[in-house]
């Protein structure tokens, strides 16, 4: 079975692909955004441009787009979290990590996607990239000559820490 590359573990042939041919639409904002990453992964490089709202398509570069899908390694791709694109929803967004090799280098892609439903049919709208969010510790960090946190009274180092 070809799964699909959104990461659903659904077939493509049942997930993304009647999306991207034109077979019937996406129903949520996840579902479309999905779609595209597949997109994405397949060079499907029309359907990227058709999944955009038309009131954002002046700014669209087919050319960029298609040599990024291109000459890109897609990994994989992750939904973090998404907000409002349900059957009531006129707008909706979605935050995701799509993972990829560009050039040997391993990169992410973090993106807060906002999307909009006009006469019933969803659409990308925007993109904002994400950046990556600082570790907050919730204890202090245990340095090497501390004493041990299991009470053990060997320095870190020469306890737990090894």
């Amino acid at each position: 079975m070809d799964l699909c590359p959104c990461g659903s573990n659904i077939a493509y042939a049942e997930c993304c692909r009647p999306l991207i041919k034109g077979e019937r639409p996406a129903v949520t904002p996840e579902q479309l955004m999905r779609s595209r990453y597949s997109a994405y992964v397949k060079k499907e490089i029309g359907y990227i441009l058709t999944s955009l709202h038309p009131d954002y398509r002046s700014d669209y570069d087919e050319k960029s787009t298609r040599e990024w899908a291109e000459s890109a390694e897609w990994l994989t791709f992750n939904i973090l979290d998404t907000k409002n694109g349900g059957p009531e929803d006129q707008e909706g967004q979605v935050e995701f990590v799509a993972t990829f090799i560009e050039k040997g280098i391993k990169r992410e892609h973090h993106e807060l996607s906002s999307f909009k439903k006009d006469d019933g049919t969803w659409y990308f709208t925007t993109g904002k990239t994400q950046s990556v969010k600082p570790v907050v510790r919730a204890m202090p960090k245990i340095g090497r000559n501390d004493p041990c946190g299991c009470g053990s009274g060997k320095k870190f180092k020469k306890c737990c820490g090894k």
